[in-house]
């Protein structure tokens, strides 16, 4: 089985680590101490953990976050987020694998492309082709209430048009950029978006994502 959580945890570490405690992230309010912090917050706190998703639980969720940022040193945040517990249904590796592997995915990108002269990192084969299958999927949900279809291309790995109604917006890129894109992070994905351009710029501002 493919361990592609756990490579991308780690890369999440060292984009954390090599970007400092105080950096932005694309993550809209946070810097780099607020990222560690929820991603400590996921992996520890299964009472806080649901706040990320249902706004009714959020504060609660937000006190925690801050309970760890504000209480641990920045090198003790890193450490935690490098070192999954043994006690979550998590450390299962095909849970692991399934629930992590987008989610640190973007993460590390969320601290990269924040960073000045970033360029995008190659992609192991396996990964893109990963990424590739999951994207469909998580892409459908978000574009759920989207008004026109949506086809996504990514050369050498296949299309898939999701959604009805015409006209079709056609987002072009690898399967890295089409999940950040899909994801949310449509301004730091490096794709082509052709089509009607009305609705091609909706698309590009559009609240995507899980």
């Amino acid at each position: 089985m493919s361990r592609y959580a756990q490579i991308e945890r780690a890369a999440l570490a060292d984009a954390l680590v090599a970007a400092g405690p105080s950096a932005p992230t694309l993550c809209e309010g946070w810097n780099t101490s607020d990222l560690a912090a929820h991603v400590v917050v996921r992996d520890r706190r299964p009472d806080a953990a649901p706040g990320a998703l249902v706004k009714a639980l959020s504060g609660w969720t937000e006190r925690v976050r801050a309970g760890y940022r504000d209480g641990s040193s920045y090198p003790e945040l890193i450490e935690l987020v490098r070192t999954m517990p043994k006690w979550t249904p998590m450390a299962l590796p095909a849970v692991d694998e399934l629930v992590n592997t987008i989610e640190f995915f973007v993460h590390t990108e969320d601290v990269r492309r924040a960073q000045p002269e970033w360029t995008p990192r190659p992609l192991d084969p396996e990964l893109a082709a990963l990424l590739w299958k999951r994207v469909r999927g998580m892409a459908k949900f978000g574009l759920r209430r989207f008004p026109v279809g949506v086809r996504m291309v990514a050369p050498g790995h296949g299309e898939a048009t999701l959604g009805t109604g015409e006209p079709v917006v056609t987002v072009t890129g690898d399967p890295g950029e089409l999940t950040l894109f899909f994801f949310g992070r449509q301004q730091a994905a490096r794709v082509q978006v052709d089509g009607d351009q009305t609705y091609a710029a909706k698309l590009r501002v559009a609240r995507l994502g899980v």
